[in-house]
Order: C-alpha cells, then sequence, then structure tokens
C-alpha cells in the first residue's frame, strides 16, 4: 500500500505536467496561426482596444497554465516516476524555461508597443519570435507524452 502512495505523487505531478503542457500546445498554435494574423486586419481605429483586450484576456487564460506547468515541470526533478529518466525531466525544464524566457524578454515588449497602437515592426516582431514560443511548447508536449508512455509501457 505504501508503494502505491509513493508512487501516486509523481504520477500525478506528471499527469498535471502533461495536461498543462498540452493546453499550452493547444493555445500557442492558435494564437500563432489564427490570433495574431488577425491583428493586421483590426484596423488603426479598433486596434488600441483589441491589442489591450487581448492581453487581460489571454492572461486569464495562459497565465495559470503556464504557472502550472512551471511548477510541476520543477517538481518533477524531487517527484519524478521511476520509469522516466532525468534527462527527460532536464530537457522538458528547458523547454519550458525557453518558452517562459521568450514570453518575457520578446512576446512582452511586442505586447506592450502594440497596446499604444499598431505597429508595423512590432506586429512583425511577435508573429516572428512566437515561433520560438510555439517549438518550445510544440516539444515540451511531446516530451512530456514520451515521459507517460514511458510510466504506461513499465507497468506490470
Amino acid at each position: 500500500m505504501n508503494a502505491m502512495k509513493s508512487e501516486t505523487l509523481p504520477s500525478l505531478i506528471l499527469l498535471l505536467n502533461f495536461a498543462s503542457a498540452w493546453m499550452m500546445v493547444g493555445l500557442i498554435w492558435l494564437i500563432q496561426i489564427v490570433h495574431y494574423p488577425l491583428f493586421a486586419l483590426v484596423g488603426k481605429d479598433a486596434f488600441v482596444s483589441y491589442a489591450e483586450q487581448h492581453v487581460r484576456s489571454i492572461t486569464l487564460i495562459v497565465a495559470p497554465i503556464m504557472l502550472i506547468e512551471l511548477v510541476t515541470s520543477i517538481a518533477l526533478f524531487s517527484f519524478r516516476p521511476p520509469s522516466v529518466q532525468m534527462w527527460m525531466v532536464i530537457v522538458g525544464m528547458f523547454l519550458v524555461a525557453l518558452a517562459w524566457i521568450s514570453t518575457w524578454l520578446l512576446q512582452i515588449p511586442a505586447h506592450e508597443k502594440l497596446v499604444s497602437g499598431f505597429d508595423s515592426a512590432a506586429y512583425l516582431r511577435l508573429v516572428g519570435t512566437n515561433w520560438i514560443r510555439t517549438i518550445a511548447w510544440t516539444c515540451h508536449g511531446i516530451v512530456t507524452a514520451w515521459m507517460c508512455w514511458m510510466c504506461l509501457t513499465t507497468i506490470e
């Protein structure tokens, strides 16, 4: 019974990491392929309110998921399922860190510029640099799926 309990926490952390990673994969692809291209079509008169509303609304959705993904990625260092190799946890954490660094250093400054009014250079920088997050989150989703697969295939 104790062995089962000791395996529950690492499994729960991995499951939350997997779920949050794949939520971010879906969100980032939607934003990259659908939402950001629409920025260019809003029009100058409505753009400021559109950009402000985007930042408010998307933050309410994305921030909690990003925090769960970050916390569970860190927690996997201490609470790792036995069948998950440490290098997988390290790669996953690197990808999460890359997405966060890109968000803070590239996307947030671009959004801050855009809430003042449409700026072609800021818009192109936002769309172009967002591929960093799109690729990082997609790869993290794949890594978490692989970790889950390792857990599922080692069940006796």
